[in-house]
């Protein structure tokens, strides 16, 4: 018990661990090793959805310009963690649960070449594959994978590609610790990235469960863990659906666990599989600004007694890796010819300055590049929706450069699907042009900006709740019950500026500023412009809302025309139709 406890308190030594840890105490006792009863301690220690953060950078994703803002993660202090950490603990594992690729020049410029190379000077025991990773095809991952040092698992991927096929395997035996560590990716990917023609995903439940019972067929393992890429609220979808499972460390949903604020649950989060025994899973939010950290104590069936942990936060304060910062340096070097590389040419001024406020040029060129994006998809989307906070800056007129587009839009913000009932649609939008949020009551903290195919009007003179006057899709007004498929943004669908109720029912797609690159060379020269998509007009909302109600064109005729009509029918009408 003392080595246990002089372990936990080396562990709270460490300024960066997170202040509330979650303890459950074993009714044995937990020593690390194993113990005369069979019991066994091991340590995790996990990081999920880097995309391509190599160095420390902003709460926004974007590079740390401003450290004394704070700053955050980056491998060079990911590594000095870890070198420190590992060795107080007898047993420990070190896994990467995918998605290094996209998300910053160092992926745009270098593709996977300098990932590879800063991860393999990680240590990590093993890793799996995020739908990312498929982003430039297989032959972009297969040179990757070429040069990765430690195992890299998924069950659920089977491929024609001959450096895939023999490289990607469904698990690895730890035998040293006595562990199975079985991989996971999104079955989705393929409609979320570019794997090739010949690989496949099967569902991610018959693969999971199937490498259980192989593992337990042949080897007399019983501690199993899974690295998933698949989800938060899969991950409690998979515990529950499978047997012979005690531990997930999941990603790909960018979802914070623990007890500092925002978190979307608790580190761990416990759920009972198909034999009634509890699954602990686990996640460390995104980009590399966590650590996950859990210690478990496993029983000779394999099932977990006790736990510790919570996940370690990386800060200004967490010291950095000297040698391998300075690599990361190194390579920001070619960025700037990278960023000079002219793009098409732009006959009109991009402007941005009015983008919280109104519609703007810039947001509709970007929403237009969202649409586009997914015209194709099977989806269908309606439309695209962004906020106009997010748009950083104006194109000039003339050569469009990749520098301006990374200016413009410096977030790495990833766009995704969502889909909403007409009612819901309508309560947020009225949501954002009230700026007081229908569903909550909170402030909606921005103004957005939306593509072709929607048209919305409001009254701004009208009271909060109540400023709505049409939407529009296509030339159809808003019905209810009719579900609505969009693009927007990972920062919106996650609740970001209170647009809509928080969700992580989303996958991340390409990253926003790439979107905008290939259509700039799809459309150029660009004549983007404003075409009244939001409008403000001098009318009342008809009907409930949501679709059930007269045409915008019957309400433009403003308050003066339409109070007249309803006076005519008597003042208990009036009032009545004023407080729908």
């Amino acid at each position: 018990m003392l080595k246990y406890a002089s372990a936990l308190v080396a562990l709270a030594a460490t300024t960066s661990v997170a202040q509330a840890e979650d303890v459950l105490l074993s009714r044995r006792i937990a020593k690390r090793g194993l113990d005369a009863e069979g019991n066994y301690n091991i340590s995790f220690f996990h990081v999920n959805d880097v995309h391509a953060h190599l160095d420390e950078f902003s709460s926004s994703g974007t590079d740390c310009t401003r450290p004394e803002r704070g700053c955050f993660g980056g491998y060079a202090r990911i590594k000095k963690t870890i070198d420190e950490q590992r060795p107080k603990y007898n047993d420990s594992l070190w896994v990467n649960v995918g998605d290094e690729f996209q998300g910053t020049l160092f992926y745009s410029y270098y593709g996977g070449e300098k990932i590879a190379e800063t991860i393999n000077q990680l240590g990590f025991d093993a890793m799996t594959l995020g739908n990312h990773e498929f982003d430039g095809g297989d032959e972009e991952l297969a040179e990757f994978l070429k040069n990765i040092t430690f195992p890299v698992i998924s069950a659920n991927i089977q491929s024609d590609n001959e450096v895939l096929n023999k490289t990607i395997k469904p698990y690895h035996i730890f035998q040293e610790q006595g562990l199975a560590l079985i991989g996971l990716t999104t079955s989705d990917t393929p409609a979320i990235s570019s794997p090739g023609d010949g690989t496949t995903f099967s569902d991610e439940v018959e693969a999971v469960q199937g490498a259980i019972d192989e593992i337990k067929a042949t080897t007399n393992i019983t501690r199993i863990a899974a690295i998933t890429h698949i989800g938060y609220d899969k991950d409690q979808d998979l515990a529950k659906a499978t047997s012979g499972l005690q531990l997930i460390m999941g990603g790909h949903s960018h979802t914070l666990l623990g007890d500092m604020e925002d978190a979307e649950g608790k580190y761990p989060t416990i759920v009972k599989n198909k034999d009634g025994d509890e699954v602990f899973i686990v996640s460390a939010y995104r980009w590399g600004e966590y650590i996950g950290y859990i210690d478990v104590t496993y029983d000779p069936e394999g099932k977990i007694l006790a736990y510790h942990g919570a996940p370690i936060h990386l800060t200004n304060t967490t010291e950095q890796d000297a040698d391998l910062q300075a690599q990361i340096d190194s390579w920001r070097g070619p960025f700037e010819e990278f960023a000079a590389e002219v793009l098409g040419v732009s006959n009109v001024v991009l402007e941005q300055e009015s983008c919280r406020e109104k519609e703007c040029v810039l947001g509709n060129f970007m929403s237009d590049a969202m649409l586009d994006y997914r015209a194709d998809a099977p989806s269908k989307p309606a439309f695209a929706l962004i906020n106009g906070g997010g748009i950083r800056a104006e194109i000039d007129e003339g050569d469009i450069t990749r520098g301006e587009v990374l200016t413009s839009f410096p977030f790495g913000n990833s766009l995704v699907e969502m889909t909403l009932s007409g009612k819901d649609l309508w309560d947020a939008i009225e949501g954002i042009v009230s700026g007081v949020s229908v569903t909550n009551g909170e402030e909606v903290s921005n103004f957005f900006q939306v593509s072709k195919n929607i048209k919305i009007q409001y009254n701004p003179e009208n009271g909060n709740g109540t400023k709505l006057v049409s939407v529009k899709i296509g030339e159809e007004e808003l019905v209810n019950d009719t579900e609505y498929t969009f693009v927007t943004l990972d920062f919106l669908a996650g609740g970001g500026d209170n647009f809509f109720a928080p969700t992580t029912d989303f996958v991340s797609l390409a990253t926003q500023d790439e979107v905008l690159v290939n259509y700039i060379k799809k459309v150029t020269p660009v004549e983007a412009k404003l075409e009244g998509r939001i409008e403000e007009v001098d009318g009342q909302r008809q009907g409930n809302g949501g679709g059930n109600g007269t045409s915008p064109d019957e309400t433009e005729g403003a308050a003066a025309s339409l109070l007249p009509s309803f006076m005519a029918a008597g003042a208990g009408l009036l009032v009545a139709a004023l407080a729908l």
